[in-house]
């Protein structure tokens, strides 16, 4: 718990410094690979605590989001926490960012589910899978293909995941049992089975959802402390803090604390998580098969039955840390780089795998409260990778007694800030066309994840194509006819240009010249050349000129080597238009293409 917030903000300061400062000792391309060598060598006392009360707070989060999530990857509690300390470990080495925390998230949780069919071999397998070809992106800096997801799309996966698995832990919240984990199916047999509803379960669950909305509350409105308040208000201030944000530890402790005095009545109201598997977790090979009372499952049997999730779960995975990462970076006024989060993360399943880790991901509520608590670099997640080991080796036997309600509520009170409402005010007002992939995704999530993905960015990619091949343009009307097309030219878009040309220019009586703006434009390729050769000749079978102003370099490069019949190009669409209307004084340039060619030689009149 910090003591003051100036020593916070002046160890938080000086952190984003350092972490991006180069070491005189060590060549820059072995940074890049091991960021820790960047920081390391400055690391300081003040540093040290900073860094251990955001990795301890952390840890008090990871803790019971972790046992909670695996409920969502319907997996035995445990997988939750074998999942939660390796990238602790790996992120300390790889990351570039002081903020991250690499572990179990719900939305990939979500995605373990639909994809492992609740067996911890798949998901495990799963997990080095996803950590390969996260490797094989980062090698291959293959980052670039994330940009290619919109925000739209990733807006509208998100929220249907929120929808998805806030009302998955119903059930759980109610008490309800036996009830189907597809989303569709899921809704039906809560509302048609709502009249089981176990009291006991729902008033705990209503109970810790509150408690945990008040400490949050309480978090978000807190005053800052300032070193001339009183000693008392700082102590004060300090107990808060440290209340709301271990919110999620000490919610469930309340809940296992009540459980476990019924337990000692002989009563219980309440369904508990049950047994845990006590103990560290063994290292050993991924399965690359199963044995099962029907035989054994074959590695290409598994791949086969993970199908299109060996695509999407690495993907998502991707997306989710690299915009936490990037957002956190901007927020906190430092830089990220993308190739080598891809490579902390993928090596952070790879090796997870051999712990029995599920996929994991960069958690943006854990890195929040990393932001919150005043972290200084990546070295908070030793604290916190240690706490949740200490955990699992000392504390198993005590999670038997935390009801699933309020496990239920601490997934619901994570995943609800998730669902992103203002995003379909803001494309109304900004462009309501980017509504459609974002309505698309949303929809088809709740049929099939990928096919949600999929649809959104075959959406985006044909807006994007349209775009490209229909260019919106601008026409000035006067003696001479400008046409200025707003983006650039290209092979689809050619067509569309020519029509246009013909019927402003030549399909009219009489026919008139045309000046082409192409300021906008910074490349061409063949087939924009042919149909702009078309054009010129058009125009000259008609007895009226068309004339180029503001080509770019490259594009006049391209335009003199194809030797087109006709060609002229101005400076100034002032001059364009004094030479169409045969005025003195305005001729076009007279320039070969070895002069454009060489940087020594200006644009001559002839």
């Amino acid at each position: 718990m910090p003591s003051s917030v100036t020593a916070l903000g002046q160890a938080r300061s000086s952190g984003p410094r350092m972490a991006s400062s180069a070491c005189c000792c060590c060549p820059a391309a072995v940074q890049r690979r091991l960021p820790i060598l960047a920081w390391l060598p400055s690391y300081s006392l003040q540093w040290l605590k900073m860094d251990f009360i955001a990795g301890l707070s952390v840890g008090l989060t990871a803790i019971p989001q972790a046992l909670a999530y695996a409920e969502v990857a319907g997996l035995p509690p445990q997988y939750g926490l074998y999942s939660a300390f390796t990238g602790c470990f790996v992120y300390f080495f790889l990351g570039t960012s002081r903020d991250v925390t690499l572990g179990p998230t719900a939305i990939m949780s979500l995605l373990v589910s639909f994809y492992t069919f609740r067996e911890p071999a798949y998901a495990v397998l799963l997990a080095f899978l996803s950590g390969c070809v996260q490797l094989a992106m980062g090698v291959l800096h293959l980052g670039f293909l994330l940009d290619f997801i919109s925000c739209p799309v990733i807006s509208g996966f998100t929220s249907a995941a929120t929808v998805t698995i806030g009302f998955g832990q119903i059930k759980n919240l109610l008490g309800l049992q036996n009830i189907p984990r597809q989303f569709f199916l899921q809704v039906y047999h809560t509302f048609l089975r709502i009249a089981e509803t176990r009291v006991g379960d729902a008033v705990l669950g209503l109970v810790c959802m509150l408690l945990l909305l008040v400490l949050k509350l309480m978090r978000d409105h807190m005053p800052p402390v300032h070193p001339e308040m009183p000693l008392g208000v700082r102590l004060s201030h300090g107990l808060v803090w440290s209340a709301s944000t271990a919110r999620n530890a000490l919610v469930v402790s309340f809940a296992a604390l009540v459980a476990y005095s019924f337990e000692v009545t002989g009563y219980q109201p309440f369904i508990l998580t049950g047994e845990t598997a006590e103990g560290l977790p063994p290292v050993r090979t991924p399965p690359f098969s199963v044995t099962t009372a029907n035989g054994t499952i074959s590695f290409t049997e598994m791949v086969q039955d993970m199908g299109a999730g060996l695509a999407v779960v690495p993907l998502v995975g991707l997306l989710e840390s690299v915009a936490v990462a990037k957002a956190f970076a901007s927020q906190n006024n430092y830089r990220v780089d993308a190739n080598q989060e891809l490579l902390a993360i993928g090596l952070t399943n790879v090796l997870g795998s051999f712990v029995s880790s599920y996929p994991v991901t960069g958690s943006f509520g854990r890195t929040a409260v990393n932001a919150q608590s005043g972290v200084c670099t990546p070295a908070g997640g030793l604290v916190t990778g240690v706490l949740v080991l200490l955990s699992l080796d000392y504390l198993t036997s005590l999670f038997y007694y935390i009801p699933k309600s309020a496990l239920a509520a601490v997934i619901i009170m994570a995943v609800a800030p998730l669902f992103d409402t203002k995003i379909f005010r803001t494309l109304w007002h900004v462009k309501r066309l980017d509504l459609l992939p974002l309505c698309v995704t949303f929809l088809l999530c709740f049929w099939e994840v990928q096919y949600g993905i999929l649809a959104g960015a075959l959406v985006s990619l044909l807006m994007l194509l349209h775009s490209a091949a229909r260019p919106e343009t601008k026409v000035s009307e006067g003696p001479v006819l400008v046409l200025q097309p707003a983006s650039g030219l290209s092979f689809p878009a050619m067509e569309a240009l020519r029509e246009e040309i013909l019927s402003r220019a030549l399909e009219v009586s009489p026919p008139r010249c045309l000046v082409l703006e192409c300021t906008h434009v910074c490349s061409i390729d063949y087939t924009v050349v042919l149909g702009l050769g078309e054009l010129l000749q058009d125009f000259q079978k008609q007895g009226v000129a068309l004339a180029f102003v503001g080509l770019q370099v490259p594009v006049l490069r391209v335009l003199l080597s194809a030797d087109l019949k006709g060609f002229q190009y101005f400076s100034t669409l002032e001059e364009a238009e004094k030479h169409l209307r045969q005025e003195p004084g305005a001729q076009p340039y007279n320039i070969r293409e070895d002069d454009v060619l060489d940087p020594r030689v200006t644009l001559l009149k002839a």
